[in-house]
């Protein structure tokens, strides 16, 4: 028996995601869709990885120094992306290290949607860099960049990447990472898994690891607070898309459920807010979406994150917008997979009389919520100026490949998925 390191199952004779590259994968996936539907029903342990320490609020930052100089450590890695260099994000916390007098090296070759080449460029890097910690700064293309970069530093088996797909069989640590999220969304500060666009594929390659976690996080509404509308909207649809995927995936259990439907209260109460750039709002955001990390992470997504990455990985398009088009006709589609959650949903989007509605009122009541958070800030409506219809069979295969799939509450398909696509375009 193995732990899946995503999904919280105990997997008889089966590697997890992609693991065994000869596995048939349809055959394989079908397998993995039976082994969750059995975990509803059987007692298996369950299991929490989170940060070993985290900060909370405005000025979180500041500890930084507090962190570094605790741990001893000699120069940082500042792992960031261009934009959050240009427009002085990142300047916020390199101010810092230069006021405590810290070397630091800078890397900012990183792009949205990072690729094997950001990461082979970084680990270079770093290895010229002669930094003892990575400081992360971004959204979750840095942080997830650092996340390979360090593992790969403590497992140079593993630096052609590729093989880092699914659970890799590391056996160090990453380098310490300090991750600092500049939008409110991803959760990446809080989460044990990374993606990376595998550009010669036109895929994105899913990586779970607790070596990868960073070491301390600091969540600060400042360093979010410069995010343009459309970002704080799409990042905020994709925080929520995190916490009801991780609410009704068969993984899901007590403490997971309590993150989850957490977060998902925080986020329909502020995220118009933030959108509004409100500092009560940055705040709320910034809080509910990394609850929602320390749920998800540890008991995994759906096909709505399976049905995204490859929109991520072909069209370059952002991973919060791909999510929050999504997320309304994937829940359409679970609802009848979902026992009494979607009432629970509702409730918490501040949708009153549930405790009176049908299954059928409640979970439409639950989807009918979402549809109108995404409607109120601005997130298209459908995927028409995104997918290609010849592209269609690829994106279907390829989100059904992914490593988020076996994770959905109810059994699926590549025929099935494809249908879904054509639903949105």
């Amino acid at each position: 028996m193995t732990d899946c390191y995503f999904c919280n199952f105990l997997l008889d004779d089966l590697y997890c995601y992609n693991i065994d590259k000869d596995r048939d994968v349809n055959k394989y996936l079908q397998d993995i869709s039976k082994l969750s539907i059995k975990r509803r029903y059987e007692k298996m342990a369950n299991r929490i990885v989170l940060n070993e320490t985290s900060y909370h609020g405005k000025g979180a930052i500041k500890e930084i120094i507090t962190e570094t100089k605790a741990r001893g450590f000699k120069k940082a890695f500042v792992c960031t992306d261009p934009d959050l260099l240009k427009f002085k994000v990142s300047t916020k916390v390199i101010d810092l290290l230069d006021e405590a007098n810290l070397e630091y090296e800078v890397y900012s070759n990183i792009k949205a949607n990072p690729t094997i080449a950001n990461v082979k460029a970084g680990v270079e890097a770093y290895k010229n860099s002669g930094a003892d910690y990575i400081i992360a700064i971004g959204g979750g293309s840095s942080i997830d960049t650092a996340k390979a970069v360090g593992i790969i530093i403590a497992n140079p088996n593993f630096e052609d990447v590729v093989s880092l797909e699914g659970v890799a069989g590391t056996t160090n640590k990453a380098v310490p990472i300090f991750a600092v999220p500049t939008t409110a969304g991803t959760a990446a500060e809080v989460t044990i898994n990374y993606v990376i666009t595998d550009e010669n594929k036109d895929r994105k390659m899913v990586c779970v690891d607790p070596k990868d976690i960073p070491v301390v996080a600091f969540v600060d509404s400042d360093m979010m607070s410069s995010m343009p509308k459309g970002l704080t909207a799409a990042t905020g649809m994709d925080a929520l898309t995190h916490a009801i995927e991780g609410y009704i995936t068969p993984g899901a259990w007590e403490m997971s459920d309590m993150f989850h439907i957490k977060a998902i209260e925080i986020i329909a109460n502020s995220l118009e807010s933030a959108c509004n750039n409100e500092e009560a709002g940055r705040e709320g955001m910034a809080l509910g979406q990394y609850i929602a990390g320390m749920g998800f992470s540890n008991v995994g997504l759906g096909i709505v994150h399976s049905m995204a990455h490859p929109l991520g990985a072909l069209y370059d398009t952002p991973h919060g917008v791909a999510n929050a088009i999504i997320l309304p006709t994937v829940m359409e589609y679970n609802a009848e997979y979902t026992g009494e959650k979607y009432r629970d949903i509702a409730k918490a989007m501040g949708v009153k009389g549930t405790e009176n509605m049908t299954p059928e009122e409640y979970r439409k009541a639950a989807v009918d919520a979402v549809k109108g958070l995404s409607e109120r800030v601005g997130i298209p409506a459908d995927l028409k100026d995104i997918v290609k219809e010849e592209d269609l069979d690829f994106l279907s295969e390829s989100a059904f490949a992914d490593a988020c799939c076996p994770g959905n509450p109810r059994p699926t398909s590549v025929e099935e998925i494809k249908e879904l696509y054509k639903s949105l375009i």
